[in-house]
């Protein structure tokens, strides 16, 4: 008994050592475990940290926010746009603002559009005219700010905050918006970035307004009376390139401009060209043209620009007080010498009344 007992005692100290490796080497192998129980403790772990994550993002995001982007996609999906006939798809959006939800209005479509103009060509009036519509919404003449043209990119991330309904100025509407814009200048970084805008404009679905005058001189004498004004601020100190009332376009059209007639034709020459060069360079864009005079003329030419817009037709009104009535003849002051310029060239129809008022 003793003996077996002892040989037992050897074999265990043995199969001891032979573990560890001929009683040397060490094997520190560990008992095996169940896989299946190894992947319930990977898969309890991995939800508890996508839970903890979830909580977070909805702790940072708000009740209201989140709720408000649930809501936005739900109402995207839900939006018929089986209406909207083929040609017309590509013009009509369904903006999502970050800043607020259109609530009942989010499947009501927007246009897109742009004024495209140059300075003292009437769209200063013209735009309020536009924004009298209770649907439409022109967020005025953005790219005046150097900084938002500085830059192809710059320029790009305006035209997103505006066409995303997130621009705020005087003239936003409310949710229920059905075209929204803005006015653009020429020189305002369109006609340098021209080929770029054509792209975001044709992949964006947004339609261009090209306003201008025919008569080039008119534009020209309230040019420099703007300028004047600019610098003298004749009404109480103030600078006013539109005015509300009459007695405020008596004081500015008082000033008469002297023309330099050894580069008026190559003046006008060189406006004429540089507006037919840009609407060339924008052509491919949808659009619609339209002149100053038009509008003076008859003001049905409005309704073709409401039909353009796709927006429901009603009265437009504005408040602007036309500042240069009277015949160019009393708005010059050296008139001799400019119709002596002009008569018999290309430009001899800027001399005569080209409207009445």
């Amino acid at each position: 008994m003793g003996g077996a007992k002892a040989e037992e005692k050897a074999g265990a100290a043995d199969d001891w050592c032979y573990q560890f490796g001929n009683k040397s080497t060490l094997d520190l192998k560990s008992p095996k475990k169940s896989p299946l129980a190894l992947r319930m403790v990977v898969l309890a772990m991995t939800m508890l940290c996508g839970v903890f994550i979830c909580s977070m993002c909805m702790k940072q995001l708000g009740r209201e926010s989140w709720s408000k982007i649930v809501k936005i996609e739900v109402a995207e999906q839900s939006c018929n746009k089986s209406a909207v006939p083929p040609s017309e798809v590509k013009f009509v959006h369904y903006p999502r603002p970050i800043n607020y939800s259109r609530d009942e209005c989010t499947c009501n479509p927007v246009r897109f559009f742009a004024i495209i103009s140059s300075q003292r060509s009437g769209s200063g009036w013209f735009e309020t005219l536009l924004n009298s519509h209770i649907n439409v919404s022109s967020n005025g003449e953005i790219f005046s700010t150097k900084e938002r043209r500085s830059n192809i990119t710059s320029i790009i991330r305006t035209l997103d905050k505006v066409y995303n309904l997130d621009w705020n100025s005087s003239a936003s509407k409310n949710e229920c918006t059905a075209a929204v814009g803005f006015k653009w200048m020429l020189n305002q970084g369109l006609v340098a970035n021209h080929a770029e805008i054509v792209d975001y404009f044709n992949r964006r679905g947004v339609s261009a307004i090209f306003l201008f005058r025919r008569n080039l001189l008119r534009q020209l004498v309230s040019q420099l009376a703007n300028n004047h004004d600019r610098y003298l601020k004749q009404l109480n100190g103030t600078h006013k390139a539109h005015v509300h009332t009459r007695h405020e376009a008596k004081i500015l059209a008082r000033y008469k401009p002297r023309l330099n007639t050894t580069s008026l034709i190559w003046r006008l020459k060189q406006a004429d060209e540089y507006n037919r060069d840009a609407l060339d360079n924008l052509k491919s864009i949808r659009h619609i043209t339209i002149y100053y005079e038009d509008l003076i003329r008859n003001r049905t030419k409005l309704v073709d620009v409401l039909d353009f817009l796709k927006v429901p037709r009603r009265k437009l009104a504005s408040r602007h007080v036309k500042i240069h009535t009277k015949p160019l003849s009393e708005q010059i002051e050296n008139w001799d010498e400019v119709y002596n310029a002009l008569n018999g060239t290309n430009y001899e129809s800027f001399l005569n009344a080209d409207y009445r008022l």
